[in-house]
């Protein structure tokens, strides 16, 4: 079971399953809104994810017409991302998941748009854009 929370606590959601991909992404959106070189995500099983406090506090951002990112409104956490061509999963934000769950190896998309500031010091595969096939 994955645990995790925003930062002022109000919103808290579990996911039932493994964590089943594993991506820094390097967009300018994701960079933007996590206000990071990237932003990492744990892509899980849409239907065993739920909220167990703080529904009341989300709000939502279409970032694009396939991406719809979830926050806390009141203290602006990312908590998850949604594809719309991707029904059947959602991505978390590990910086809301608590602890340090089993993940598969990582790899990096969007590497082409990567803020020129930082070097990725890892031997993780890199994806200019979306990898040709999602692992």
């Amino acid at each position: 079971m994955i645990h995790g929370h925003c930062e002022c606590g109000k919103v808290s959601f579990e996911a039932d399953g493994p964590i089943e991909d594993f991506s820094h992404c390097h967009c300018s959106q994701c960079r933007r809104m996590h206000g990071a070189a990237y932003a990492t995500f744990a892509g899980v099983a849409r239907k065993g994810f739920r909220y167990l406090s703080g529904e009341d506090a989300l709000s939502t951002y279409a970032s694009s017409s396939t991406h719809e990112r979830v926050f806390c409104s009141i203290c602006g956490s990312n908590i998850l991302v949604a594809l719309t061509e991707e029904p059947d999963a959602i991505y978390l934000s590990m910086g809301a998941i608590e602890g340090n769950p089993p993940r598969p190896e990582g790899y990096h998309i969007y590497v082409g748009s990567k803020a020129p500031w930082h070097e990725i010091n890892d031997d993780l595969e890199q994806h200019d854009t979306e990898p040709a096939v999602w692992p």
